[in-house]
């Protein structure tokens, strides 16, 4: 009997490392040293049964007399089932020992010296926040490797996580609280699910995490945390950087945060943003039931309905998801504060080809299976294990950016509502005759055996003879250039020949014919003859044809129908046949030996070496072109002739089209509609089938009739084929069809799943459950706005319209807003090989250009992209990106979004937003001291006569900038909005007001001191409420700091109403020469403040000048992109409003020296 003695106390997890492995013994195949299950002892053996004194628990005695082993890694790796653990050979195995040694060097002095003085444990000399700075940077590794990993070595725990959850227990346990595990959330996340597998639970129980007060100062990526432990001078006291401030005070989640204690001396992301998002979602605010009976009660406000571009299921949030949910989640609040009934719907997409992908991806690497030895349900249950660990990791970024989406009616499309939707609406539309089956070339991928969409369908330059890395070949493939050959013309005395050229010479085994132009003279004389092909017996009819260019080449184009778009329409002209000559996979078929059977690339070189041979060969030279790649697999795309399923799309389009021209259907912006018609009057039927085992398989089924009178049925024949809600009524309606009884009826359903954008193009009723009837159906459907990017108008938007009209009667949405992609600072579009890619959460949280450096290392970028993009990442970000916060990072991207302009994302302009956040932070602290503890604000905004011409003006600029706010949101004016909000709070409350205030509020006059705090708690309350949709943490923040005018005031600021002109706050609007400086005269230093104004202007004014100088350049229209050039226009509009406003603001202030 062998015994494993460990330690009983709680916190000992040393021996908690050795009881969870002894665990994972039992549930596999037994320990990995082959003996059997120990009996636990919860104490030191006897002295008298080991060879010498063991120096720690565990201890293992393998049996009596048997072999005695100390220490956790080794009893752990002795009891671990397999080993080291995790699949993957010996690659895994060492990745395994290098996270189990980091976890005992690294992570474990680390803890301890962190957990230690916590527990009242702390050493002579020991400084506790160079503990916390230890443990920081142990966690830097971890945090950054865990960002695009479940777990640390595999899709499944092994002895590196067993070694490093168990090193990290106690500062999960003591030290770590949620400030801080928001700053480590990726390995806070994979700590949560290592310790609720089913092996860390029968030992640990339900782990609780520290809840209580205390910093972690040193960020993800920052390199020394000492550094942020300098005391500051006295007299620099109120400049010095606090470093990260974190909310400190005990909140479970769900729970209003406590804001009774003093501010913080200033602004931080972390400390702000804290606990509200958990209690506003306990709350109900983001549900269109909060503050009403039901969602259908009549509301004269009205509805707003909005739905989510489902992100997908594999995705991880990037900029473009950041930009989109910056504006959604501002229009959705802005809504809700208005007091409409209000819903964003949620939902993720099943991602067809991304998640297979992934999860094939996983199979091979852990157990070296495919998923066609796995077989198809197998596989299923496979890739819904992967969804069911992984698949919310979308939803958990989407909250951190603040998002006030209704989580209760998140939808999956593979979920069994929206999967009865998918089916209900292929039934339909078969059973009409608007789906059918077809043999047409595809988009084909041989990696993935299957069709693919325009949208997945990347298109590669090049300029000249490229070499490109494709999937399957050793060596690199050569494209970009074009090969010229003869063919011999049949019957002919003088060996006359025509030559054609090609780009894939390969394809040349598939020709059927040459065609020429019908007024070509040098090949009148050929009509009616043929060619001979010099490798099968066959001859080609030479055609005649006006999709000929005379001009380019030898103006004779070889025809290889069912291998090339245009040469498929030829054929389909000229009654052709197509001979596919490529199988699933890319290799040859139904052609002669010796290219039988050869890889496609590989038959291209020996077709050239075989025409050289044969003296045919006439030439090769550079040929601009552009490669179609797989973007899932990055294989050379091969247009296929395969049977699939198709969706007629022209009179669905003609009625999509019409939509937009009557004005039921607004697309903005208005530029966009052109691109509408466009598309929907070149539209072509859209193929819907994929060859794929991950999706909504089609319900759609063969038939054969076991009936002798009955012939039977070929694929393409769409006379035998049957859709169906179930089996049973596809085996009826087959019967019917050929007048034969169900039981003479066999059934095989189809293999291939839909297109995920048919399950997409359904989502705004899908997700009402659709055809069903239901209240939420009902209020909700049709939906009020669309917004997403410009990109997927036609992938997606266009769909969505045609699918709603076709099977509801009803546009999903009465308007469409589409904003602009997202580029890096320099215009360019934002790639992994340029290093310029941003993960939004790095903004928010920061990241040194370290930690930028090794997210490169983690990604799929080839060797020699990596230093070329660190070269980029060093250019852009020197000193990495400093953290911005969430509520910074959302205002900045919506004050970029100008309609119809690309995006120009200087992350120093976010940095300057989070100065703005400061700004509101240290204004509303002041003005809460002005407010003095027993201000009672009045119950209404209104004036009460007695202001000064000061207070009078700052009301006249509040409710111009509510004005301009609301006109804002109703015409998607973005910039507009937060201009006029940046503006009032930064150049007119904080430059103007607050410093008028001073002198007022200290002074003697109470009737003008109780008008002027009556007139800043205005400025703050509707300040703060129009800032709400863009900054919602901050915004809370402040605002549950304000006293309220009723008791029934609403709980929190995101349904509290949103601010109207109507309201009443001020008297009229001040006219830009109001005579305001003669009343302050006395009450502020006009020089101080011309000095800062002047400052203001020079840096506006290099600003100005830069632009102007660039846009001046002789090469600057003709080098630099149009995009780029409107971006530059822009930004000196912008730079020369400033200006002048400035200017407005010197001449005032002139005046009163």
């Amino acid at each position: 009997m062998s015994i494993l003695y460990v330690s009983p106390h709680p916190d000992a997890f040393p021996s908690l490392r050795a009881l969870i492995a002894a665990r994972y013994g039992e549930a596999g195949d037994g320990p990995g040293w082959g003996g059997p299950h120990p009996r636990i002892c919860l104490q030191p053996p006897p002295s008298s049964r080991t060879p010498f004194p063991p120096p720690r628990l565990p201890a293992l005695e393998q049996g009596p007399g048997g072999l005695w082993v100390w220490g956790a890694p080794a009893v752990a790796q002795l009891l671990w089932p397999a080993g080291l653990g995790g699949p993957g050979g010996s690659r895994a195995a060492v990745l395994v020992q290098q996270w189990v040694s980091y976890a005992d060097t690294e992570l474990i002095p680390a803890a301890c010296g962190a957990t230690l003085p916590a527990l009242g444990l702390r050493g002579p000399g020991q400084d506790p926040q160079a503990a916390l700075g230890a443990l920081g940077k142990a966690l830097n590794p971890l945090e950054d490797w865990l960002r695009l990993h479940t777990y640390l070595a595999g899709d499944a725990p092994t002895l590196a996580d067993l070694a490093a959850v168990t090193a990290l227990l106690l500062p999960f346990r003591y030290v770590l609280d949620p400030s801080a595990r928001r700053i480590w959330g990726n390995v806070t996340r994979w700590f949560n699910t290592c310790v609720r597998q089913p092996e860390f639970r029968a030992v640990l129980g339900e782990v609780a995490l520290y809840s209580g007060a205390r910093s972690v100062t040193q960020q993800p990526g920052e390199e020394d945390g000492r550094q942020q432990r300098k005391k500051p001078k006295p007299e620099k006291k109120e400049k010095r950087d606090p470093g990260v401030i974190t909310y400190d005070l005990p909140t479970p989640p769900g729970e209003k945060k406590d804001v009774s204690g003093a501010m913080p001396d200033s602004y931080s992301p972390q400390y702000v943003e804290a606990a509200w998002y958990p209690w506003w979602e306990q709350q109900g605010f983001f549900k269109p039931e909060y503050g009403r009976p039901s969602v259908s009660a009549p509301n004269p406000r009205g509805v707003f309905m909005m739905c989510i571009p489902p992100p997908n299921v594999t995705g991880s949030l990037h900029l473009g998801h950041a930009l989109t949910n910056a504006i959604q989640d501002s229009l959705t609040r802005w809504h809700r504060m208005r007091g409409e009934t209000t819903l964003w719907n949620p939902g993720c997409d099943h991602a067809g080809i991304a998640t297979q992908v992934v999860v094939e991806k996983k199979l091979w690497k852990e157990r070296g299976l495919n998923r066609h030895q796995l077989g198809r349900e197998a596989f299923l249950e496979e890739v819904w294990k992967w969804k069911a660990e992984k698949g919310d990791r979308i939803y958990h970024q989407l909250k951190k950016l603040g998002s006030s989406l209704d989580w209760d009616r998140a939808c999956f499309t593979m979920d069994p509502k929206l999967s009865a939707t998918v089916t209900e609406a292929f039934v339909r539309l078969h059973e009409e005759g608007v789906i059918y089956r077809s043999t047409r070339l595809v988009n084909w991928s041989c990696t993935l055996n299957s069709a693919i969409s325009d949208i997945e369908v990347d298109k590669k330059e090049l300029t000249g003879r490229t070499l490109l890395p494709v999937p399957g070949y050793k060596e690199k493939v050569e494209f970009g250039v074009l090969v010229s050959f003869a063919y011999k013309v049949q019957g002919s005395d003088s060996d006359e020949e025509v030559v054609v050229a090609t780009t894939r010479i390969e394809t040349m085994l598939g020709d059927v014919a040459v065609a020429v132009h019908p007024k070509d003279p040098r090949y009148q004389h050929l009509k009616g003859k043929c060619v001979v092909h010099p490798f099968l017996s066959r001859s080609l009819p030479i055609v005649f044809d006006d999709f000929v260019d005379m001009e380019f080449g030898t103006g004779a184009v070889k025809i290889t129908p069912a291998h090339d778009q245009n040469d498929y329409e030829v054929g389909q002209r000229h009654r052709l046949e197509a001979i596919s000559i490529m199988d699933s996979k890319g290799a040859l078929v139904n052609v002669p030996p010796p290219f039988l059977g050869l890889p496609r690339f590989e038959a291209r070189k020996a077709v050239l070496a075989a025409l050289k041979e044969r003296g045919l060969f006439r030439g090769v030279k550079d040929n601009p072109m552009v490669v179609p790649l797989c973007n899932r697999s990055k294989d050379v795309v091969e247009p296929l002739l395969r049977p699939q399923w198709y969706v007629r799309c022209g009179e669905m389009a003609q009625a999509a089209s019409a939509a937009v021209t009557r004005g039921d259907l607004r697309i903005l912006p208005e530029a966009h509609q052109r691109t509408w018609h466009s598309w929907m009057d070149n539209i072509r039927d859209w193929c819907i089938s994929r060859q794929l085992w991950w999706g909504h398989r089609i319900p759609a089924y063969f038939i054969t009739v076991h009936d002798p009178a009955v012939p039977p049925g070929e694929d393409p024949d769409g006379r035998y084929w049957v859709s169906g809600r179930t089996e049973a009524e596809a085996r009826e309606k087959a019967a019917r069809e050929f007048g034969v009884s169900p039981d003479k009826i066999s059934l095989q359903q189809d293999e291939d799943v839909l297109d995920t954008w048919f399950s997409s193009g359904l989502f705004p009723f899908s997700i009402f459950g659709w055809p069903n009837q239901s209240e939420d159906l009902s209020v909700f459907y049709p939906g009020t706005l669309l917004e997403t990017g410009h990109d997927i108008l036609f992938f997606w938007v266009a769909r969505m319209v045609m699918l709603g009209l076709k099977l509801t009667g009803k546009l999903p949405f009465r308007e469409v807003y589409l904003h602009a992609i997202v580029r890096d600072a320099h215009g360019r579009k934002m790639s992994k090989s340029l290093g310029n890619v941003i993960d939004p959460l790095d903004v928010i949280h920061g990241v040194s250009l370290q930690g930028l450096h090794d997210q490169l290392l983690n990604s799929n970028l080839d060797p020699s992209e990596v230093e070329k993009a660190k070269e980029g990442q060093k250019a852009d970000f020197p000193a990495g990106i400093p953290e911005c916060g969430t509520d910074a990072l959302r205002f900045g991207l919506c004050a970029y979004t100008s309609q119809g302009r690309d995006i120009n994302l200087d992350v120093n302009r976010i940095l300057g937003y989070r100065h703005f956040c400061n700004k509101l932070w240290n204004a509303t602290k002041f003005a809460l001291r002005g407010l003095g503890k027993g201000f009672v604000p009045s119950a209404t905004p209104k004036p009460e006569g007695h202001e000064s011409l000061v207070d009078r003006w700052i009301r006249s600029r509040l409710t111009e900038a509510v004005r301009l706010s609301n006109e804002g949101f109703q015409a998607y004016d973005f910039p507009a909005i937060t201009t006029a909000q940046y503006s009032f709070w930064l150049y007119e409350l904080c430059d103007v007001y607050l410093e008028c205030l001073k002198p007022v509020l200290n002074g003697v006059d109470q009737v003008a001191a109780e008008c002027a705090r009556q007139t800043l708690y205005t400025c703050l309350d509707v300040g703060l409420r129009l800032l709400s949709p863009f900054m919602p943490f901050v915004t809370e923040e402040l605002f549950q700091r304000l006293p309220r005018r009723t008791p029934k005031a609403p709980a929190s600021l995101c349904v509290t109403p949103y601010p109207e002109p109507s309201e009443g706050c001020a008297v009229a609007v001040a006219s830009d020469r109001c005579s305001i400086h003669l009343q302050l005269q006395g009450l502020v230093d006009p020089a101080r403040e011309l000095g800062k104004l002047q400052a203001k202007r020079s840096e506006a004014q290099r600003q100005a000048q830069r632009l102007q100088e660039r846009r001046a350049a002789s090469s600057y229209s003709a080098k630099v992109p149009l995009e780029v050039q409107e971006a530059d226009e822009a930004k000196l509009q912008q730079t020369e409003a400033e200006l002048r406003k400035v200017d407005e603001a010197i001449a005032l202030f002139q005046k009163m020296l």
